[in-house]
């Protein structure tokens, strides 16, 4: 199997080898220990230093081949929503916590507790995490009702801040859906307090009409180089069907 195979073929998709994921996974969950300790350690400057010179030994290693940013990781499987390293709920993205979204009463629900790393006011989250995260929960919604589209507005209300290190409550469904623009509602609570709303949003979702997604997405390819637009514009991640 060469670095560019995309793996097994299915009527669905393209299923991704086991251990290339694997891989892909565990070094994610690495890096996010990595980026917890080094917003939270107290050693020595020296460790510092001696730490920050392994890093870039590892980045060299896996910087000897790299995809370009219009080719599809092979790890992704577009026809069913599947992104590996979406920076909200992808597996083997270092940046993701990341959220696992599912389906439930009518619309999806994720858990979450977010480290040190997604710090904004002290012992708090960053308020620009809650947009980042309701973003990609009210895509998920709408991905989950089977409307596709993109963000054309987002707006939220921070009603309480988020502290860190407890597990919070995120939700989103479909409010309005006419034609090609879907409104979408959601919320972030403390999963202890689920009435007790933190953060509440409003999205505006619009399906871009065929001349702009060829301008958008014209040039992206799957792993292999071949022509693969997204058959849904848009980056909600498919939702975790298991009860």
């Amino acid at each position: 199997m060469t670095e560019n195979s995309s793996g097994p073929r299915t009527g669905s998709g393209t299923i991704p080898d086991a251990e290339p994921l694997a891989a892909a996974t565990d070094l994610a969950a690495a890096l996010r220990e990595l980026i917890e300790s080094s917003v939270t350690t107290t050693v020595a400057a020296a460790e510092v230093r001696a730490a920050a010179e392994l890093v870039r030994q590892a980045t060299e290693r896996l910087a000897v081949a790299r995809r370009p940013t219009s080719q599809l990781p092979a790890l992704d499987d577009p026809a069913r929503g599947r992104r590996v390293f979406n920076p909200v709920s992808g597996v083997a993205s270092a940046l993701a916590p990341p959220l696992l979204i599912r389906r439930e009463d009518g619309g999806v629900v994720a858990e979450v507790t977010l480290g040190v790393a997604y710090e904004g006011p002290p012992s708090y989250v960053h308020g620009g995490m809650s947009a980042l995260f309701m973003d990609q929960m009210l895509g998920s919604a709408a991905g989950a009702a089977g409307l596709w589209g993109m963000t054309a507005h987002l707006e939220l209300d921070y009603r309480g801040p988020l502290p860190l290190e407890t597990k919070l409550l995120l939700r989103a469904r479909v409010a309005e859906n006419e034609g090609r623009k879907s409104v979408i509602t959601g919320t972030i609570a403390l999963a202890d307090d689920p009435g007790r709303v933190l953060v509440e949003a409003r999205g505006i979702f619009v399906m871009p009409r065929p001349e702009k997604v060829q301008a958008y997405f014209g040039a992206i390819t799957d792993a292999s180089g071949r022509h693969t637009p997204p058959r849904r514009p848009g980056d909600a991640t498919s939702v975790d069907e298991r009860d």
